[in-house]
């Protein structure tokens, strides 16, 4: 579905991402760990467009869109959850999900658009109890919840997910988690950057470790979970 070949980006004269490789298929739960500035963040706004490589392709569903714009790649079915959420804050909850539908066709809209605002109320009731609240009224556990919905308006085939536990308390940690394992089941396909290690390797098929912009170690979730260098990096243990 998703593939990196030797990607290299930079800010300026800095090279955050030294020439990363990897692949994802589709109806996979993918985790990037690693530590704070390994090149987690870049590799997400690498994919969605917001940042350009210097070199390198990036390939989704078999088109090379290393040089799509962003909007044209939210069209093509990917959406990104960024870090600290970014939802509206002066919008309400309803106005914020709608700006995540601004895809869907004209013809389509309002049915589509009703359609994709049942399913992500479904999935998250409490943004349903919420509608008309103004987004920054709420908690931080409900506008990670909004930012995610936000993203599935657009109906995308891949979800690209940025430390969504990020500042959350435990329990509101745990039903992020079991949301995005419901998400992945019902077909969209998971890129998942997360400090919490153990929960996302837990919770994914693969997972790829990424130290100073370069692939150290990719394998199965639980079998890193097992690899006494994960262990001692990134696990405490």
């Amino acid at each position: 579905m998703l593939e990196l070949n030797n990607i290299h980006t930079f800010y300026g004269a800095i090279e955050a991402l030294k020439g990363i490789t990897l692949k994802i298929e589709q109806g996979e739960i993918i985790c990037l760990i690693g530590s704070n500035g390994a090149g987690k963040s870049t590799a997400l706004m690498t994919i969605s467009g917001i940042l350009k490589a210097g070199s390198g392709r990036i390939f989704f569903m078999g088109e090379d869109i290393s040089a799509t714009p962003p909007h044209r790649i939210v069209e093509m079915g990917i959406s990104h959850v960024p870090e600290g959420r970014r939802i509206f804050p002066r919008l309400t909850v309803k106005e914020n999900l709608e700006m995540g539908a601004y895809t869907i066709s004209p013809k389509s809209q309002v049915s589509s658009l009703k359609s994709q605002l049942e399913k992500v109320l479904e999935m998250f009731p409490v943004l349903k109890e919420r509608e008309r609240q103004l987004g920054g009224t709420l908690s931080g556990g409900e506008q990670q919840m909004l930012a995610i919905s936000r993203a599935l308006m657009s109906d995308p085939k891949l979800l690209l997910l940025d430390e969504p536990s990020l500042g959350l308390a435990p329990i509101i940690v745990n039903k992020i988690f079991r949301a995005i394992k419901d998400i992945n089941q019902n077909g969209v396909t998971v890129l998942l950057v997360e400090q919490n290690a153990h929960a996302a390797l837990n919770l994914s098929h693969r997972g790829y470790v990424l130290e100073q912009g370069k692939i150290a170690l990719h394998g199965i979730g639980k079998e890193l979970l097992n690899n006494e260098q994960v262990k001692r990096a990134y696990l405490g243990e």
